[in-house]
């Protein structure tokens, strides 16, 4: 028997809600950008199919723990029945190196952590007076982002679009009857909707732009969040260049990887078109946004310091449920 605690998905999904996330990642975002020597190195793993493995490892100075987590995604396993995520998370203890929890949560707190970096980030930069949004992609990852949105934002209307609109409808219908307050619908013309929207969330697995910058008006926030590897792209050149501010969660991996990384390869913008790290943001280093009429960009690849504050967070309130 191992000397350390094992938790299954169920246990966790059972104990562990959005709303536990919100503060811990913003704490993480800060603590990654404002923290001498924070390490979080990332691995992608492409598989056969459309399947990926990533695999990131965190470590904040100072810190209880050091993390390393395994986050598979295979969206054929749609048509075989079987769940899209998988993978675990392990924790250790930062002074020994020994094993304090394994967290088996198939995806979920990888789930969580995203929707609510993806609520921080519209908390920091999109006005406060929001109240129309657009989610780009029909996954979990985009009705969870749409979820937060309602946290963070007086939302009241929120358009959902897919490549496949079969699945935006459903989307569409889950979150209306989850969300008695906002009107939820399913839309075929992503440009009206998106021209429409002071917010919009881009949550696919694109290779091309779903959203151009033509589309974009003064005023406007968009979180990119699907393009977390070389082979996917959401957002064009032009609307990186509309953008007023262009901020991300870690230059670094912003750089390797997804819209940015994309946009320098094909010559369309420079390295200096980032402004800077939401974790700037959320310390006062530097402005989300300077004026309401800023078009604003949070670009999202995923950085370790929130997987190791989600598994924190997961691992107190196991042992608080379990006592």
């Amino acid at each position: 028997m191992p000397s350390f605690p094992l938790y299954t998905a169920d246990r966790i999904r059972a104990v562990v809600d959005l709303t536990d996330l919100g503060e811990p990642v913003t704490e993480a975002f800060i603590a990654f950008s404002t923290t001498e020597g924070a390490r979080t190195p990332v691995m992608v793993l492409p598989v056969a199919d459309g399947g990926d493995s990533h695999v990131k490892a965190a470590h904040l100075p100072g810190g209880r723990h050091f993390l390393v987590k395994i986050a598979n995604w295979f969206p054929g396993n749609r048509t075989r029945g079987l769940p899209e995520g998988g993978g675990f998370v392990a924790l250790f203890d930062a002074s020994t190196g020994a094993v304090t929890a394994l967290l088996e949560d198939e995806h979920h707190l990888s789930d969580l952590r995203t929707a609510a970096a993806g609520a921080v980030c519209a908390r920091a930069m999109s006005r406060p007076d929001s109240t129309r949004a657009t989610v780009l992609g029909t996954g979990r990852q985009a009705e969870l982002q749409a979820r937060a949105l309602t946290l963070v934002r007086p939302v009241r209307q929120i358009h959902v679009w897919g490549r496949d609109h079969r699945r935006a409808t459903p989307l569409a219908d889950r979150l209306g009857q989850d969300l008695p307050h906002v009107d939820v619908t399913a839309v075929s013309d992503p440009e009206r909707a998106m021209r429409r929207s002071d917010i919009i969330v881009t949550a696919t697995a694109s290779p091309t732009p779903v959203l151009l910058g033509s589309w974009l008006r003064a005023g406007q926030h968009i979180t990119a969040l699907g393009a977390d590897d070389p082979a996917k792209r959401e957002l064009d050149g032009t609307c990186l260049h509309r953008a007023t501010r262009v901020i991300v969660d870690s230059r670094e991996l912003a750089l390797r990887y997804g819209d940015i990384h994309a946009a320098i390869a094909r010559g369309e913008v420079t390295e200096d078109r980032i402004d800077g790290e939401i974790g700037d943001v959320l310390a006062g280093r530097v402005p989300g946004r300077h004026t309401p009429e800023d078009i604003t960009v949070a670009k999202l690849i995923g950085i370790g310091p929130q997987d190791l504050a989600a598994a924190e967070t997961a691992l107190a309130l196991l042992e608080r449920t379990s006592g």
